[in-house]
């Protein structure tokens, strides 16, 4: 019994992969082709757009998939959020879904929204949103470059952001926080509670959690004089404290410690300079906690 696994087509598309590929899938996929390749025979791939992943998984044309918290709120789709996989097409973060005009805009406010029009890909959700807060705005549906929109077309925008950069490109001022909102994996209900197809998606989960927690980390080993120890341990971050174990010469022990990339070049010649020899930097695929 194969698992049916959807992952998102588009922006997510390539960090999704190179997630899995961390973690120890590998999957190639071909141009045009919907279909992706795996290297586990109890798995089957499709690409889907992420706003339609949660429909799929509803219906249980796909046991399992990855989308935005956005995409599955604005469906309204019945599943199971499994967990919270918090990286992103450029960082590891959250996006934000924001109200935003022209720097130019008299709109300051929400309620100045009033008897407006609102471009955007979100509608059900803004216009909840906009409900919540007693503003009648027209919520427009925008097929992409929602940007480009204003302000012919609409008074205001509600359009993802993952930087702000674009949005300072194209000259706009943010007015609110629609919503925050991360990578999810999602199951079909039935298959959660399929004891079998529950076991894989978990095992599935616990390799992606262990790739994302090694982003940005490298592991650092070295040898140590026994009466140099203490000085390359306060060189250490105090926050995880190192592995150490005896060598087969008397006097000398290995240490062993995982650190954030980008500390690694200023700790090395600190820990040369308190005794440490034999220092190797190595990468990481995986931290599994």
């Amino acid at each position: 019994m194969k698992l049916r696994l959807g992952l998102p087509k588009g922006s997510l598309e390539n960090a999704s992969i190179e997630l899995f590929r961390r973690a120890g899938f590998l999957i190639t996929s071909a141009p045009r082709s919907y279909f992706p390749a795996i290297d586990d025979p109890e798995i089957d791939c499709m690409l889907i757009r992420a706003q339609e992943m949660a429909r799929y998984v509803e219906d249980g044309a796909l046991d399992c998939g990855l989308t935005g918290h956005d995409w599955v709120l604005e469906s309204g789709a019945d599943v199971h959020a499994v967990t919270e996989l918090v990286y992103a097409k450029q960082s590891l973060g959250r996006v934000r879904w924001v109200l935003a005009v022209p720097e130019a805009s008299p709109i300051s406010e929400v309620s100045d929204l009033e008897g407006r029009i609102v471009a955007t890909e979100l509608v059900n959700v803004t216009t909840r949103w906009l409900a919540v807060r007693e503003v009648r705005a027209r919520v427009e549906f925008s097929w992409g470059a929602t940007e480009a929109k204003l302000p012919e077309l609409a008074d205001a925008i509600v359009e993802v952001t993952e930087t702000g950069s674009s949005l300072r490109a194209n000259k706009l001022r943010v007015i609110d926080t629609v919503l925050e909102s991360t990578t999810q994996f999602i199951a079909n209900r039935g298959s959660w509670a399929d004891p079998v197809k529950r076991r894989k998606i978990e095992d599935v989960v616990m390799l992606l959690h262990g790739a994302i927690n090694a982003l940005d980390k490298v592991g650092l080993m070295m040898n140590v004089e026994v009466a140099s120890l203490d000085a390359v341990l306060d060189v250490l971050p105090a926050l995880r404290r190192p592995t150490v174990s005896p060598l087969s010469d008397e006097g000398w022990i290995a240490v062993n410690t995982i650190l954030d990339e980008r500390v690694v070049r200023e700790i090395i010649p600190r820990l040369k300079e308190a005794g440490a020899q034999g220092i190797v930097e190595y990468p990481l695929n995986k931290i599994v906690l």
